[in-house]
């Protein structure tokens, strides 16, 4: 991987999700998320690929900042920016109806995709578990694991390492809430 566009991808996203916190009890910066759901891919799964990666730090940009499409696709290219289109959700549809096309959706993503979405649903099970919303109570966050398991379920067969610590985080996020 080129360190400079890492480097560049890393700059971009930082700057776009600068006024940005995370919901989790700690309000960390925005830019926290991106960057784990690349160290997911990367550290524990093994995922060189550059596309895969400059996508996993630039993938909620253009769904929770003024980005576009276009933007990305001239500054790191049509692959980054197709994949970051494969995992944004429309925010003019109701989020109910964006959580069930999460789930309808996956089994269609491209394999690069499928290992973005199940290396953000780890860190996001991850962060339910350990670092909650202060307002989200045992029952909201055993909700958020079970959809989080069948947006799962439609990327499996394509990284059975990804898999498994997915796996893992919900045992532990399962266990945590028992």
């Amino acid at each position: 991987m080129n360190p400079e566009t890492l480097f560049r991808a890393l700059t971009f996203a930082a700057n776009r999700h600068r006024d940005q916190r995370r919901k989790d009890s700690d309000a960390s910066p925005y830019i926290n998320h991106p960057m784990a759901v690349a160290r997911v891919l990367s550290v524990e799964a093994g995922v060189h690929d550059e596309a895969t990666l400059l996508a996993a730090i630039l993938h909620d940009t253009v769904e929770d900042t003024e980005t576009t499409f276009g933007e990305l696709e001239t500054e790191f290219g049509p692959e980054v920016a197709g994949l970051v289109r494969e995992l944004t959700d429309d925010k003019s549809l109701p989020k109910a109806v964006r959580k069930q096309q999460q789930i309808d959706h996956a089994p269609q993503r491209s394999e690069k995709a499928k290992r973005l979405k199940i290396a953000d649903k780890i860190c996001n099970v991850r962060d339910v578990t350990y670092t909650p919303p202060a307002n989200w109570d045992d029952e909201r966050r055993a909700e958020y694991l079970d959809w989080a398991a069948r947006v799962v379920d439609g990327c499996r067969g394509i990284e059975p390492t990804l898999e498994a610590v997915f796996d893992e985080a919900l045992r532990e996020g399962r266990v945590a809430l028992s």
